[in-house]
C-alpha cells in the first residue's frame, strides 16, 4: 500500500522545511509514504527547498495557475507514480499533519472512498465569525447538492483512494473543493468526515484569496 501525500504551494521556500518535517514518514496499514511537492510557477526557491528538505517528487508548474490547477496537477502525478491512497495538505501548516492517520483510517477499514478533514467550521478560534457562518452555509449548500453530509465542504485537507483519484475532474481554476463534493456524491461514493485539529495562521494563504471572493 502506497500513500503520497501532496502539497500544492506557491513561494512556499521558508515554511516549507517545516511543514514537510512534520509529515508522518510511518503508518500502520502502509507500507510506503512518499511526499509530492507541486510547485505553481514560484519565483522563490520553493523546488530547491522541497527537495532538501526530503520531497520524494517535486513538479513544477510553468507558471501561477492556482490552487485548483495544483491540485489537479498533484493527482495526476500520484496516479503516474503508483499511488494507492493519496493525502492533500497544506505548505503552510494549516492542518495538523499528525491527524494524517486519522484522515487515512476509514479508507484503510473499507468504509470510505473519500476522507474531508472537517475543522470545525462553527467552532474554530482561528475562524472569523463572518467566515464561520459563511462556511457553515456554503457546506450546508453543498451537503444537499452532493446528497452528502459533510460539515466542512471547504476543507482542502483530504484523503482519497486511487479509483477516487481517477474519477475526480476538476473543471475549475480557482478551488476544487466543492467541484469535488458534488462529483463524489454523483457518483454515489463512499464520503466520510472526521475531525481534525488545525495550527494557527501565520499569514494569509497565497493560493486562496479571500472568503468573499470565494
Amino acid at each position: 500500500m502506497k500513500l503520497i501525500i501532496q502539497v500544492p504551494c506557491y513561494n512556499e521556500a521558508e515554511t516549507l522545511p517545516h511543514t514537510l518535517g512534520l509529515l508522518p514518514r510511518r503508518m500502520e496499514g502502509v507500507d510506503v509514504v512518499e511526499v509530492l511537492v507541486i510547485d505553481d510557477g514560484s519565483s522563490d526557491a520553493t523546488g530547491e527547498a522541497a527537495r532538501a528538505a526530503g520531497a520524494e517528487h517535486v513538479i513544477r508548474l510553468p507558471h501561477h495557475s492556482g490552487l485548483a490547477v495544483a491540485f489537479a496537477a498533484g493527482l495526476d502525478e500520484c496516479l503516474r507514480l503508483g499511488a494507492d491512497l493519496i493525502v492533500n495538505t497544506d505548505a503552510d501548516n494549516q492542518y495538523e499533519a499528525g491527524d494524517i492517520p486519522k484522515l487515512v483510517a476509514p479508507i484503510l477499514r473499507g468504509e470510505a472512498e473519500l476522507v474531508v478533514g472537517d475543522r470545525g467550521v462553527l467552532t474554530n478560534a482561528w475562524f472569523s465569525p463572518v467566515k464561520r457562518r459563511l462556511q457553515a452555509w456554503g457546506s450546508r449548500v453543498v451537503s444537499r447538492a452532493a446528497g452528502l453530509d459533510i460539515p466542512d465542504a471547504t476543507s482542502g485537507f483530504r484523503a482519497m483512494t486511487r479509483h477516487m483519484a481517477m474519477r475526480t475532474l476538476v473543471l475549475s481554476e480557482y478551488s476544487y473543493t466543492l467541484e469535488t463534493l458534488i462529483q463524489a456524491g454523483n457518483q454515489h461514493a463512499k464520503v466520510v468526515s472526521v475531525p481534525v485539529q488545525t495550527n494557527p495562521p501565520h499569514r494569509p494563504s497565497r493560493l486562496m484569496r479571500g472568503v468573499g471572493d470565494y
